[in-house]
């Protein structure tokens, strides 16, 4: 399976005038988080959970930075609180997140907010696209960061499972 579509994403960053990126270390990000890691313009940060990372974007943009935040579906559920500061505070937000719960997945415990990560985002007040299909990420991840920094929205972008490879315990 080609991997391409980080790259995409990344080139999507560049022409946006993203100055930061939070992320909780995720493999379907690896290439992404690299990227921004070795980009000397772009100030990568690692969290030690999802919810940090609103809190981060609401500095960044206070501070005249642009952020994106990196994740999983599973870290959506842990930020469901903190996502009422984006309303509250009305600052432009924009996640790229990895889903699980859906193309073959073997972790049950995936499940439950793979499932529900959409409605869950949709009802937090974010604007939510998805994308299967690595040709439009590139696209999809443009249109998305115009929504969060031109637009002023508060939005995500949902990377379906299947552009990732399987994932398996074990080997």
């Amino acid at each position: 399976m080609g991997m391409e579509w980080p790259n995409d994403i990344y080139a999507a960053f560049k022409e946006a005038g993203v100055d930061q990126v939070a992320y909780v270390p995720d493999a379907g990000h690896k290439t992404l988080i690299n990227a921004c890691i070795a980009d000397n313009d772009i100030k990568a940060v690692s969290l030690t959970t999802e919810e940090e990372g609103v809190a981060l974007t609401a500095g960044a943009w206070l501070g005249g930075d642009k952020c994106v935040m990196l994740m999983q579906s599973s870290g959506v559920g842990n930020c469901i609180n903190m996502l009422s500061l984006i309303e509250t505070c009305r600052f432009p937000f924009v996640a790229f997140i990895t889903m699980r719960g859906q193309w073959h997945e073997f972790n049950p415990w995936q499940m439950p907010m793979g499932t529900t990560t959409k409605q869950t985002l949709e009802l937090a007040g974010l604007l939510v696209e998805e994308v299967e299909d690595p040709a439009d990420v590139g696209p999809q991840a443009a249109a998305i960061l115009h929504k969060a920094f031109v637009g002023q929205q508060s939005a995500a972008l949902l990377l379906n499972q299947r552009l990732v490879p399987v994932k398996t315990f074990g080997k």
